[in-house]
């Protein structure tokens, strides 16, 4: 059957069109994106203003009907950490659902990271033995290890790209003195979880996931060969965080130059780089490895189980 998976983020909102049948692998069919960057439509309170809201509708809107021309059977929604901790949540997922003309699941953030484990198990398989994975959204980064297909521990922690970006990082450009505050922020938002992941095995793969973490793979890391003619991408803490003050001195628009940067990207990038330099570091992470797969693809593979189980 043909599915459909939207993902309401903090920084766009993303249906994914897959073919998909019990115990095959989901062929995606389209990819459709609108860029919304929803921290700068936050109020001093932490709501979501009316601009912000009716943007929100009027992707939602055009993303219904992208699938219903698609075909699709099945539309699984869902919304992460701009819908879930804005103050005025409830009315914007009313909202959001009327658009929609269908319920919302508004995940929580350990959720996000337990979806997102099970699509990279998935997708690196179990020869990967134990896994961390580090996924970076606009609102939050979400951490998890294990060796199962569901995480031994999943944590998030509120240091989004966007909503760091729009905390710490406010001027274009940013300049060093700001990002060492962020990276001060960073280093104790993450001493919690960073003690509880330190108390689990070593990891055997370590893995990043999100479009930030591969814009910056592309900018900072290396490709190797993979299986079946695919291309791994390999990312450094090293070389990301010889990258940091180089993107912190460039404006917004000229950091869309660099190889891998794109235009929706450009203005977190920054704190993003920082966040995940941070937490890696705080981890004893020397490299992590780019996973394909993310949030989206995990709620494909959880609908499709069930469906094979039924």
């Amino acid at each position: 059957m043909r599915l459909g998976v939207l993902d309401i983020g903090s920084n766009t909102v993303h249906l994914l069109v897959a073919d998909a049948h019990p115990g095959g692998r989901p062929l995606a069919t389209t990819s459709h994106r609108t860029v919304l960057r929803l921290m700068r439509y936050l109020t001093p309170t932490g709501a979501i203003d009316e601009e912000g809201i009716r943007a929100l509708e009027d992707a939602v809107a055009e993303a219904r009907e992208t699938a219903r021309r698609e075909g699709v059977a099945e539309l699984l929604a869902t919304a992460t950490s701009a819908v879930r901790d804005a103050t005025n949540g409830e009315l914007v997922i009313a909202r959001i659902e009327e658009a929609l003309g269908q319920p919302l699941q508004v995940l929580g953030g350990e959720d996000e990271a337990r979806f997102t484990f099970l699509a990279v198990r998935r997708w690196l398989g179990w020869s990967a033995g134990q896994i961390l994975l580090f996924d970076i959204g606009g609102g939050s980064l979400e951490i998890a290890a294990g060796a199962d297909e569901l995480p031994q521990l999943a944590a998030s922690v509120p240091l989004g790209a966007g909503r760091m970006t729009v905390g710490y990082l406010p001027e274009d450009p940013p300049g060093e003195d700001a990002v060492e505050r962020l990276r001060a922020h960073a280093e104790e938002v993450l001493a919690p979880a960073a003690a509880g992941f330190a108390a689990l095995a070593r990891p055997d793969h370590v893995a990043g996931s999100s479009k930030a973490i591969r814009s910056l793979a592309r900018l900072a890391g290396y490709p190797v060969p993979g299986w079946s003619g695919s291309e791994r991408l390999l990312l450094p803490r090293q070389a990301l965080g010889s990258w940091i003050p180089r993107l912190a001195r460039l404006p917004a628009n000229a950091r869309q130059e660099l190889p891998g940067i794109t235009p929706d990207r450009t203005f977190q990038i920054v704190a993003g780089a920082v966040v995940l330099h941070t937490a890696m570091r705080a981890l004893d992470i020397d490299e992590l490895e780019v996973s394909p797969w993310a949030l989206r693809e995990g709620v494909l593979l959880r609908y499709i189980e069930a469906m094979a189980w039924g």
